[in-house]
């Protein structure tokens, strides 16, 4: 291809957990392509849909990062950021409330928290927000949200009038819920809580029962988090008990249901957030092929993750997507529901898995100069691919 005939690519993936984030994953794809096609016009816009490297996206797209310190799951100081832009600040969960902020990696499902995400709150009020996109993911803690409501000035204590302990552990011992202390700036706060999880606050499809398991919490306590969830429920004061069974309360270990029943906030598809913050739509008006993708393709990716949301905004404005991932576990059918009209696996190009992550930039530069040759000069018109996964060499 020469830059007579070069089209223009919107490079959009999300990060390849454990491998590449998706700035360094779209940076990879923009080489290659450049590479086979040096005159091609290519925007590079990294995505999320509000768990980790949700920052990293909005800040490749031109929102200013804040980084300071804030407690960590365990009290601990941890560095967090959370980025700025016109009034609006993101923050995400994960960054200070995250599995991976754990000490030495270990769980602690009834003593983890949430203090740091409302410290971050917080913070993003302190720089003048109106808005606060709250995206939830990756969390460590099933404490109904409590630490980031304590950040926030609320008080939650036991029989004593002591406050109580972090985690979600201690929730069984409450005895009452204070929220008059909460920030009033929040009152004139816009939250958004940026969530593909519908998930209720408790019961069988709960957060305890659901994702605790993922915390590391054993069949007992879960119990003892579930308890401790319909205790918070019972002494908070207003319509808790409805706001408990909105699709989302049960989010991040129930932080979603602090944020809808507490804190006034209005739940949306993360990755329709996202990419309004991120200007998706005009890069998209721009583009003649987007290039999306994550670690794997599977029927997890079907549900609202991040290139579902890349793809459903690309077909209503009629631009043709293909997609590159680690591994591909949908078949063409899938591939069509998703609204992705090829597949580009690293798989392909190296099938043990080990060498796949730790060679994924180099593959995804092999992808990119591949979807060059396909799309560009002398190809076929890129809304008429041949369907299913692309051949790679």
């Amino acid at each position: 291809m020469n830059s007579r005939t070069a089209r223009r690519f919107l490079v959009a993936p999300d990060k390849f957990k454990g491998s590449l984030t998706a700035a360094q994953a779209a940076g990879h794809l923009a080489a290659g392509l450049l590479d086979r096609a040096p005159g091609a016009a290519v925007r590079v816009l990294p995505v999320a849909d509000g768990g980790e490297g949700t920052v990293d996206a909005v800040v490749a797209a031109g929102f200013e990062r804040r980084t300071l310190l804030v407690d960590g799951p365990l009290g601990d100081p941890v560095q967090a950021s959370f980025a700025l832009r016109d009034g609006t600040a993101v923050i995400e969960l994960a960054q200070a409330s995250g599995l991976d902020r754990l000490p030495g990696g270990r769980p602690a499902p009834l003593r983890a928290g949430t203090r740091g995400t409302g410290q971050l709150i917080a913070a993003a009020l302190d720089a003048g927000a109106r808005t606060v996109v709250l995206g939830v993911g990756g969390s460590a803690s099933t404490d109904g949200g409590t630490g980031m409501l304590t950040a926030l000035g609320a008080r939650f204590t036991d029989a004593a009038g002591h406050p109580l302990a972090e985690g979600g552990g201690a929730l069984t011992g409450l005895v009452r819920a204070d929220l008059s202390g909460l920030d009033p700036r929040l009152a004139a706060t816009g939250l958004v809580l940026a969530s593909d999880v519908d998930n209720p606050l408790l019961g069988p499809a709960g957060a305890a029962a659901v994702y605790g398991p993922q915390k590391g919490a054993s069949a007992h306590q879960i119990q003892q988090l579930e308890q401790g969830l319909r205790r918070l429920v019972e002494v908070l004061p207003g319509p808790a008990g409805a706001a408990a069974r909105r699709p989302g309360a049960g989010a991040a270990g129930g932080t979603g249901f602090a944020a809808l029943a507490c804190l006034g906030a209005v739940r949306r598809r993360g990755i329709d957030v996202l990419l309004e913050a991120t200007g998706f739509g005009p890069a998209l008006a721009a583009a003649d092929l987007v290039i999306t993708g994550e670690g794997s393709l599977d029927a997890q990716t079907l549900q609202g993750k991040a290139p579902a949301g890349v793809a459903a905004a690309a077909r209503r404005h009629g631009v043709p997507v293909v997609a590159v991932c680690g591994r591909l576990t949908l078949d063409e059918a899938g591939l069509a529901a998703l609204g992705v009209s090829r597949a580009y696996p690293l798989s392909a190009l190296e099938p043990d898995p080990a060498r796949s992550m730790a060679g994924a930039g180099p593959l995804l530069e092999r992808l990119g100069a591949r979807i060059a040759e396909d799309f560009g000069a002398g190809s076929r018109d890129p809304g008429t691919p041949a369907p299913g996964v692309g051949p790679v060499d």
